[in-house]
């Protein structure tokens, strides 16, 4: 099974594309490899492969994070869980690239973009997708509004999870009682028991 994430930049034309297109590409970057992996196109969106379907709601997450805290942008992301599209040639693009997870991505783009929901997923399976979906509903609530400087300490934590807060002072060069304040306003610890769960259960699925 793989994850493909397709998004779009939300209000794009409103936005300062040097902004934030530079972020999309940085994040993208961190979780593949260009044309192999991911592809931004049409202006303002964006396909990514995943060969680990588990990090797939985690990796969303940490796109939204870094684009709010970089260019200050709310993005839009569906993900689509299917079986690999066959054995590509080497060298394919994502743009060349079919199958299920690319066609449940993208028309649940095409749905929560409808619907005004900022993050969905779509698979096979009814159930979990409703499950998902519905618990996903509930983090949205935080971090759809999560100021500049919210996202900036989430995007941190989900680039280096490794980390404590204690070391995260020292990198950022605040302090450590800051960090605790910063991670409680953007209601962080919900967040990250929201994707180990995420993770568990796609890992099962």
């Amino acid at each position: 099974m793989i994850a493909v994430l397709t998004g779009d930049i939300i209000q794009s034309t409103e936005r300062n594309k040097d902004h934030w297109l530079p972020a999309l590409k940085a994040v993208l970057a961190s979780q593949g490899a260009p044309a192999a992996d991911w592809e931004i196109y049409r202006g303002d969106e964006f396909q990514l492969r995943l060969k680990q379907p588990e990090n797939a709601v985690t990796a969303a997450f940490r796109i939204k994070a870094h684009l709010k805290a970089v260019a200050d942008t709310d993005i839009r992301i569906a993900i689509g869980f299917g079986p690999p599209e066959g054995s590509p040639k080497n060298g394919i693009s994502i743009t060349e690239s079919n199958g299920p997870a690319f066609v449940h991505s993208g028309r649940k783009l095409d749905e929560i973009k409808k619907d005004r929901v900022n993050l969905a997923i779509a698979s096979a399976h009814p159930e979990f997708d409703r499950e998902i979906n519905l618990m996903l509903q509930w983090v949205l609530l935080t971090a759809d509004n999560w100021t500049t400087v919210s996202a900036e300490i989430v995007d941190f934590f989900l680039e280096n999870p490794q980390l404590s807060q204690n070391d995260m002072a020292q990198r950022l060069k605040i302090q450590q009682s800051a960090i605790s304040q910063r991670l409680k306003r953007a209601s962080f610890d919900l967040l990250w028991e929201s994707l180990l769960y995420f993770t568990d259960k796609i890992q099962h699925l």
